[in-house]
């Protein structure tokens, strides 16, 4: 097995911290200059990983779901046999979503969207997050074949909007932890067992 360049090395240990930058500072705000402060390395070393902020953006937009995902794996593994995945998943989310503020990053990109890369990368990892998630529901529904349950799919891209609504409310202050606590698990226990409206 071949050895990880030093430039992999490199970009695997500086995209945490770039990725908490552009979460503080935004995308227009976050200058590179900046970043390379942050990074304790000169700029030059960040355009040797990255072509441009761009690509530095767009790599902590995928950030954001491999750190989900890695957090998930390692819940998931840690499995009790006593709820499902998707169980385990809701309640995590709901005492930990968006803790360490990266949800901001996605909500720059949404105000970049004239760009098509940003637009892809956006669209990429919101697909990643609702096919994990509809591979989680369709687990926790066993399979059911009742016409009267929603669509995992659609099931899951409601969950994955309870997300961004729960940072929303977050974000601005709208309702108090315990609350938001509350939403995640109580709309997401309907999603997950597909409650009629």
């Amino acid at each position: 097995m071949s050895r990880p360049s030093q430039l992999d090395e490199k970009r695997d240990e500086l995209l945490p911290i770039v990725a908490t930058a552009f979460a503080e500072l935004g995308y227009r705000r976050a200058t590179t200059a900046e970043l390379a402060r942050r990074c304790g390395v000169r700029e030059n070393i960040l355009y040797r990983i990255w072509s441009d902020k761009r690509h530095m953006f767009i790599a902590a937009i995928g950030y954001v779901f491999e750190l989900s995902r890695q957090i998930w794996d390692e819940l998931l593994a840690d499995g009790n046999g006593e709820t499902t995945p998707a169980e385990r998943l809701l309640d995590h989310e709901s005492r930990h979503l968006g803790e360490f503020g990266h949800y901001r990053i996605v909500f720059a990109g949404l105000s970049e969207t004239d760009d098509p890369e940003i637009r892809a990368a956006l669209a990429d990892m919101y697909r990643q997050y609702q096919r994990f998630v509809r591979e989680r529901i369709a687990e926790h529904r066993d399979v059911r074949e009742d016409g009267e349950v929603p669509d995992a799919g659609l099931a899951a891209w409601g969950v994955v909007g309870l997300g961004t609504v729960a940072s929303i409310t977050r974000e601005l202050g709208l309702v108090s932890e315990r609350q938001r606590r509350r939403l995640f698990r109580a709309v997401g226990r309907a999603l997950l067992d597909g409650a009629q409206p």
